[in-house]
C-alpha cells in the first residue's frame, strides 16, 4: 500500500517476486519485508497457477521502500535490463562486502569490486532475479 509521497523502485517480475523479497530480506543487511498482498481467487488473475502470486509487496532496505509484483503468465513482464540499476551507497567496507556477496550469489558480476576514484569500491551486479545493483563505498 502506498501511504506517503515519494519515489520508490518498483520491480515487476514473472512469478519470482516473493522469492526475491524473501531472499533480499534474509541476505541484505537490515532488509525486511514490510508488506505482502497476494492475488486471490476473486481477482482477474485467478487462474489456479496465478493465485498467491504477489499483487503488491515491499521491502525496506536502508530506509528505502522497494516495491514488487508478479505478472500473470498471459501478460509477462519484459526482462529487466542492466541499464537501469539500484545504486547502494554503503557506509563501510564490511557492509559493501555483505551486500556484494548477497547480490552476486547466483547472479552475474559485470564489474568489480574495484576502486574507481574517488570511490574505494564499486561493483555492478545483476542478481539471480535479474535486478541490477551498483554497491559503492566511498
Amino acid at each position: 500500500m502506498i501511504t506517503k509521497r515519494g519515489i520508490s523502485p518498483f520491480f515487476t517480475l514473472n512469478g519470482t517476486a516473493e522469492q526475491a523479497m524473501n531472499y533480499y530480506a534474509a541476505n541484505l543487511p537490515g532488509a525486511q519485508i514490510t508488506s505482502l498482498e497476494r492475488f486471490g481467487k476473486d481477482h482477474p488473475f485467478a487462474e489456479p497457477a496465478e493465485q498467491n502470486k504477489v499483487r503488491h509487496g515491499s521491502i525496506n532496505f536502508m530506509g528505502q521502500e522497494l516495491m514488487f509484483m508478479d505478472m500473470d503468465a498471459a501478460h509477462p513482464a519484459p526482462d529487466l535490463i542492466w541499464s537501469t540499476s539500484v545504486l547502494v551507497a554503503c557506509q563501510d567496507e564490511a557492509e559493501f562486502d555483505a551486500i556484494f556477496g548477497a547480490l552476486s550469489n547466483g547472479g552475474a558480476v559485470m564489474m568489480g569490486p574495484e576502486p574507481v576514484p574517488p570511490l574505494r569500491k564499486v561493483a555492478w551486479v545483476t542478481d539471480q532475479f535479474g535486478v541490477t545493483w551498483q554497491p559503492v563505498w566511498e
